[in-house]
């Protein structure tokens, strides 16, 4: 009941940027309400909002815009095998894409039930926090994805990026601004949780199917092997850049440390009282 209120059902209501008059694609955007949703553990939805991304007379965003659009493309030819599982295996979203380790390592532990309980809150909690943090951002800076990028690459005032009109990712663009990466935050959030909890990255081995890549199975000994595996399939799927992908694990690690040891103290406070 203490989370009632806490913004998370408001409505969406985005607006999108057009001239009276124009047309814009329809579909609704996703998640506008949660920059205002009030966290678990961050202070404010910005706590941890990152700078803004890169100019787009840069070096580097050439950089990235000439990666995404070689390897991220639907009919992409320098994209291997292997790569595409991944941009595949990484569409699914939500608690199937993280809870399955957290369950398979609290099995691997032998974690009684409050252990196993306060580890599944921990994650739980970052998780959240992580994508109030990101959605903050992204409709913060409100930065193009990827298919509106380079169907456009003529008007950013970099002479190192072409426009390919007919471009597309292996997959539809979520519906919401692009930077920061979102599964990006909230994989490294849970990997920085675990490894707190744990003591170590290194983990005993957990697999992981995905709804996406059917027949596919993954596993990983290290978070943080899973949680770059993670980042990289956003780019070959033709959703995030580069640079995002690295701020938006930068990102997931503050907050699963901060959370990690901000309610563990709580929880150490609670017990001696």
């Amino acid at each position: 009941m203490d989370r009632q209120g806490d913004g998370a059902d408001a409505p969406d209501a985005y607006r999108p940027k057009t001239k009276p008059g124009v047309y814009v694609p329809t579909p609704i955007t996703a998640s506008s309400m949660w920059p205002k949703v009030k966290p678990f553990a961050m202070t404010s939805p910005s706590q941890f909002r990152p700078q803004a991304p890169l100019a787009l007379i840069s070096a580097e965003w050439a950089a990235d815009y000439n990666e995404i659009k070689s390897v991220g493309g639907k009919t992409s030819k320098l994209r291997t095998t292997r790569q595409t599982e991944g941009a595949n295996f990484w569409l699914m979203t939500g608690p199937a894409s993280y809870y399955p380790i957290v369950r398979q390592l609290v099995a691997a532990k032998q974690m009684d039930l409050v252990d196993s309980a306060r580890f599944m809150a921990l994650v739980s909690t970052a998780v959240a926090d992580s994508f109030i943090a990101v959605f903050d951002a992204k409709y913060y800076y409100e930065f193009w994805r990827p298919i509106t990028a380079i169907r456009n690459g003529d008007i950013d005032d970099n002479p190192a990026t072409e426009l390919d009109a007919t471009w597309q990712p292996i997959d539809n663009t979520p519906m919401h601004p692009e930077y920061p990466c979102a599964h990006c935050i909230s994989s490294a959030a849970v990997a920085s949780v675990i490894e707190a909890v744990l003591g170590s990255a290194d983990i005993p081995e957990v697999a992981m199917t995905s709804t996406t890549a059917p027949g596919v199975t993954h596993r990983w000994t290290n978070v943080w092997t899973y949680a770059d595996e993670v980042s990289l399939a956003r780019i070959y799927a033709g959703f995030h850049y580069r640079f995002s992908t690295r701020v938006g694990q930068d990102m997931g690690r503050q907050i699963g440390r901060l959370v990690t040891q901000k309610l563990m103290r709580e929880a150490n406070l609670a017990q001696e009282r």
